[in-house]
């Protein structure tokens, strides 16, 4: 009895001794693995930069818009993570192919499920980009918001306004919104109406708007600009002004003319309404 005791007490010992020898073996091998993986990622960081500066000076050597590139930069970019992701679980781990497949499968669905906007966001992003409805560098007007398109990102489009807020736009809202581009066409018309009163004569007034369009730099000459009578109100007549400049000087153009207008008025003794 004391035999089999002494046996069975050997054999116990030896398993529980063979047993942390392979947790201490597993963990010093897991250990290991992780210091590989941490140079690993050290290193592949440092190549997936390398890279992404190599395309991107083979975009700017092209002359790619700068929308697209960015876009492509930041495609290329989690698609270099997403592989040096891989080799960190297969080659270093040994997560078995058909076990990492299904693994991103699953979570490929439930994810997609939870961020369906996210994905909506991407699809707009290429829908952009191949549609161009706008650039980096356009003005743009969306949901009430007007600036200058800074960067087309793969899930979010960026807006500065001309008071310095920067606006973020989902892709998937935007390729499916109206939008107005202000930049898109080299040419704009500038509109401008001046209530003057009914004594006032026409043509004299007709004559001094002419003038002012004529003189102003901005204004295209070579264009269709128009003086008009716009509409007869109570106390007072509408005169309409239609003038062609280039898209960058709106702005500019519409102020100067404005205080021109008021500046030869008074001087002429025009009444203003």
């Amino acid at each position: 009895m004391e035999k089999i005791l002494t046996t069975m007490k050997q054999d116990v010992v030896t398993t529980l001794d063979n047993i942390w020898k392979s947790l201490i073996s597993s963990g010093f091998e897991f250990v290991i693995n992780i210091l590989i993986a941490l140079i690993v990622i050290f290193i592949g960081k440092k190549v997936i930069k390398v890279l992404l500066g190599m395309f991107e000076k083979a975009f700017i050597r092209g002359k790619m818009e700068a929308g697209v590139k960015g876009f492509l930069l930041a495609f290329l970019r989690a698609i270099l993570y997403i592989i040096l992701t891989w080799i960190i679980l297969v080659q270093i781990f040994g997560v078995k192919d058909a076990s990492l497949v299904a693994i991103l499968g699953s979570a490929g669905l439930s994810i997609g499920l939870a961020l369906q906007g996210g994905l909506s966001n991407f699809a707009g992003g290429v829908i952009i980009l191949l549609l161009r409805p706008f650039k980096v560098g356009d003005n743009i007007t969306h949901l009430g918001n007007e600036g200058k398109v800074i960067s087309i990102d793969i899930f979010y489009t960026k807006m500065l306004t001309a008071d310095n807020r920067l606006v973020v736009m989902p892709n998937g809202a935007l390729s499916n919104a109206n939008i107005v581009n202000s930049t898109n066409e080299v040419k704009r018309r500038l509109d401008i109406t001046v209530a003057v009163g009914r004594s006032e004569e026409i043509d004299r007034i007709r004559n001094i708007l002419e003038d002012i369009l004529a003189k102003n730099k901005y204004v295209m000459k070579e264009a269709s600009n128009l003086v008009f009578i716009n509409s007869f109100d109570a106390g007072s007549i509408s005169m309409g002004i239609r003038a062609w400049v280039k898209s960058e000087d709106y702005f500019t153009c519409k102020c100067e003319l404005l205080e021109t207008i008021k500046k030869e008025f008074d001087e002429k003794q025009v009444i203003m309404v």
